[in-house]
């Protein structure tokens, strides 16, 4: 972990300075909006824009980067998030919002892929899984400390607005000034979404879902944290909570996925998920909406990677990179979706119709997993391929360094068993050879 950290440490600040400046933006528009008396379909709209900007963006970044590189892309598109933060306040209008946010979307999207194609670049075999490990941290803990940082300041003014534009151009010092030979970006092959859904049904609508819950945690909580009449404060911590559930249960339902049947667990953490969006519509208080949302983000997070994982343990080696394209693509689909249904909900509900949304959206993907046990048997665990953690908010780069992961993984247990194998043999002749000579 130490030697990932030495290595990389210049890029993972410049990237917990980006988080910073993301998570402060996603709250503070929630709470402007409001202050500005959008309505919550508005409000809706303009969250969704993020989305559909991300999603255009993850797709087109590798085509610019094959154009003009990686510091030119990243420049431009660092730019573009610093200068449309500063815009908002300016131009307070609902049309202008999801536009602005459409373009920081897609240029924050492109920064995630140049940062995390150099971060990839600069990982050894040895220190891969180490490096993903703290990148998936340094995120977290980016989101979950921008929640304080909405605190320093009052949201009708212009204060919150320039802190993270201001942050994230500091980006740009320890990312730029950190990287050394720019990295070749290469494309994998793809699968096609029939190949995938042919290969992992609940791989594939499970992605689907994950989109359309992330992003209406992301997106939406501080648009419900308004409508529920909670202060500033209440908001942010509440938001925070999504992060820490998310971050302090990775790793224990990663460790659980290795040594269980996988479509199982996932059954088994969207029915928590159902428990846990029911909680505040069963009990009042704030007390309540905390631990909702702990157990809520601590639940999405984890599935979000313990789908792809399972994913993995229907596909060849060769083709887990292929497939990574095809599941990002059905996780952002899924996300610009969200905050709609979510906004609808709320408009039709109030304030529980966020967690009703919730509830419904775990509830569909547990009814559709207990159906899929129902349709074939599960791989053996030991057949299963090693959990790596990746949040929802992952480019098609971490995507890809997620799924290196696996194929060495695939690899190395191969080559124990093949060792394994051999040894056996040895031991065997060796014994037959000890009774030829008895005889």
């Amino acid at each position: 972990m130490f030697d990932a950290l030495r290595h990389s440490w210049a890029l993972l600040f410049g990237v917990l300075l980006l988080m910073l400046g993301n998570g402060i933006q996603g709250t503070l528009l929630g709470l402007r909006g409001a202050i500005e008396g959008f309505s919550t379909l508005e409000m809706s709209v303009i969250m969704a824009g993020y989305f559909a900007g991300f999603l255009g963006g993850s797709r087109a970044t590798p085509w610019l980067i094959r154009r003009v590189g990686h510091v030119r892309v990243f420049a431009a598109l660092a730019s573009f998030v610093s200068a449309v933060l500063i815009l908002y306040p300016v131009v307070v209008d609902p049309v202008a919002w999801t536009l602005f946010r459409v373009v920081f979307g897609f240029a924050f999207s492109g920064v995630y892929v140049t940062a995390e194609s150099w971060l990839n670049h600069q990982s050894t075999n040895e220190t891969r899984g180490q490096t993903l490990s703290l990148y998936l941290i340094v995120q977290m803990i980016g989101i979950i400390a921008a929640q304080g940082l909405v605190l320093t300041a009052d949201p009708g003014g212009f204060t919150l607005f320039i802190l993270p534009s201001v942050l994230v151009s500091l980006s740009f010092a320890p990312i730029l000034l950190s990287i050394t030979p720019t990295p070749a970006f290469q494309t994998t092959r793809r699968l096609s979404l029939s190949q995938l859904y042919r290969i992992s049904p609940l791989g594939v609508v499970g992605m689907l879902v994950m989109g359309l819950l992330f992003s209406a945690q992301f997106g939406m909580a501080a648009v419900f944290g308004t409508k529920a009449g909670l202060n500033v404060g209440q908001i942010s911590i509440f938001i925070a909570m999504f992060y820490v559930g998310g971050m302090v249960l990775q790793y224990p339902i990663g460790w659980i996925s290795d040594r269980m049947d996988r479509r199982q667990l996932i059954v088994g953490v969207s029915a928590l998920g159902v428990i846990a969006a029911l909680v505040p519509l069963l009990f009042a208080g704030y007390p309540a909406l905390l631990v909702a949302a702990f157990f809520i983000g601590g639940m999405s997070n984890p599935l979000y990677a313990l789908l792809i994982a399972y994913t993995n343990d229907y596909l060849e080696t060769d083709d887990m990179p292929a497939a990574s394209a095809g599941l990002v693509f059905l996780n952002g689909l899924g996300a610009i979706g969200g905050p709609l249904a979510a906004g609808w909900a709320l408009e039709a509900v109030g304030p529980d119709g966020f967690f009703v949304y919730l509830m419904i959206a775990f509830g569909g993907l547990l009814s559709y997993g207990v159906w899929r046990t129902t349709r074939r048997p599960g791989p053996s665990v030991d057949e299963t391929q090693s959990y790596a953690p990746v949040l929802p908010s992952a480019s098609p780069v971490a995507m890809d360094l997620a799924q290196e992961l696996y194929v060495e993984a695939v690899e190395e247990a191969a080559e124990a068993a093949e060792a394994e194998d051999a040894q056996n043999a040895g031991e065997s002749g060796e014994t037959v050879s000890e009774a030829a000579t008895v005889r």
